[in-house]
């Protein structure tokens, strides 16, 4: 992490570097020692800084596998805790679930680490989870699940929904390409509904039943969850038949594996028990109080920041499963994310909005439902009166054509050549 953060202040440091003193200063009079080097245009700069962040988030996402996850309990040297281990059994005995929360050394050891050594982390995930848990717990109440499952996320992806994997997992809930469209999740150059909070989490609700009908133990569904049910399978297998825990195949589990379940208990005892420990939850970086419009036709998210002043990074965030910023809703609906606060005015400027697509949308669409194809016009032709002061590119400027086709239309040979009363014509479709 430290490194992220020091490459994060190096960078800002870097785009922060102070212009030239006189703006208006001829480039041949700055020494050369003193001028930019300027590489690329700022389409370029902005697509290299988009790549940089997505690095990081990945980075920081690899990060927090191995930092809160993947914890080395061979090696592990534990923090001091004033709590012995009568009191943390009884606590998780206190929590009551359909899902079991055991207690031994291995558990012990990711428990103490959440409310302690790894604490720092802990208050990220109980910031974060006070926007992303209730939209959770929603959809496992509606499919009849454990409101634990709401912990899977954390491990999965730090509830970080734009988490990518370096197998291809993608999202809140770690989906690859193949089983979150079997799930019915839409996968496309546009969309991304692995990305998606509240539809991903849908489908895993479908995937974790699909789990529990399977071994009708949740211990082995949510190992299965991670692992795979073949590999889980196969774990039991080796294990023989006297295996009843899953601290019995434990040994056959690969280490990422292992850890799943311990990490899964500790995480429910720290969000549990975080105020004995004295943690205080980060702020949230999302807004608490959102809610949905429906999207009837092709949008860029620029057009909603445009027209009411939305911060663009604010409206990715809500709605990240739009991979290009676009909504693509030219033959379905699709739902658009925002704050609440901004629901109603976005109600009342929706067509204002809708409106400049022709400004956002003309270079990356062109659809079936909605076609961008120009539609022949008949030409018209006017008139303009040239007055003093008047120049032909001012002219040209305030009637939205070019000075070349004002010297077409007027026969000129010269575009300094304007005599005041002078009639131009101007011809536009």
């Amino acid at each position: 992490m430290k490194g992220l953060l020091y490459s994060m202040l190096s960078l800002t440091g870097l785009l922060m570097l102070p212009g030239p003193l006189s703006a208006g200063a001829p480039s041949d009079s700055i020494p050369a020692d003193e001028r930019l080097n300027i590489r690329h245009d700022c389409t370029i700069y902005d697509s290299i800084i988009a790549s940089w962040r997505e690095t990081n988030m990945n980075d920081a996402f690899e990060n927090f596998t191995q930092d809160y996850i993947n914890l080395d309990t061979a090696n592990y040297i534990e923090a001091v805790t004033p709590f012995t281990d009568a009191e943390y059994q009884a606590r998780l005995r206190g929590i009551v679930s359909p899902i079991r929360l055991p207690y031994n050394q291995i558990v012990r050891k990711h428990l103490v680490a959440y409310v302690t050594t790894h604490r720092a982390l802990t208050r990220r995930m109980l910031g974060q989870s006070q926007y992303y848990f209730p939209l959770v717990e929603r959809e496992l109440e509606k499919a009849g699940l454990p409101l634990e499952l709401k912990f899977l996320p954390v491990i999965e992806s730090a509830l970080q929904p734009t988490a990518t994997s370096p197998s291809g997992a993608v999202g809140l809930w770690q989906f690859m390409l193949n089983t979150g469209r079997q799930y019915g999740l839409e996968i496309s150059s546009m969309i991304d509904q692995r990305r998606d909070p509240v539809a991903s989490t849908r489908a895993a609700c479908a995937y974790l039943k699909d789990l529990y009908k399977i071994y009708g133990d949740w211990t082995l569904a949510i190992a299965s969850y991670n692992y795979g049910p073949g590999n889980v399978n196969k774990a039991l297998k080796r294990a023989g038949s006297n295996a009843t825990t899953y601290w019995d195949i434990y040994p056959y589990l690969p280490t990422a594996t292992r850890d799943y379940i311990p990490a899964f208990v500790g995480l429910t005892y720290a969000y549990h028990y975080y105020k004995d420990h004295h943690i205080q939850p980060y702020t949230p970086s999302l807004p608490l109080a959102t809610d949905t419009v429906t999207i009837k036709h092709n949008l860029h998210l620029e057009q909603v920041a445009a027209t009411l002043g939305i911060p663009m990074e604010l409206l990715q965030a809500l709605n990240p499963q739009y991979k290009q910023d676009i909504i693509p809703a030219a033959v379905r609906t699709y739902p658009l994310v925002l704050p609440q606060r901004e629901i109603s005015r976005f109600l009342e400027q929706e067509q204002a909005i809708y409106d400049k697509d022709s400004i956002y949308l003309t270079d990356h669409l062109s659809t079936a439902g909605e076609s961008k194809q120009p539609v022949p016009a008949v030409a018209q032709t006017t008139s303009y009166k040239v007055r003093k002061g008047d120049t032909l590119g001012a002219i040209a400027a305030k009637h939205r054509v070019t000075t070349a086709q004002l010297m077409k239309w007027n026969g000129l040979k010269s575009a300094n050549r304007l005599q005041i009363g002078q009639t131009l014509k101007i011809t536009r479709p």
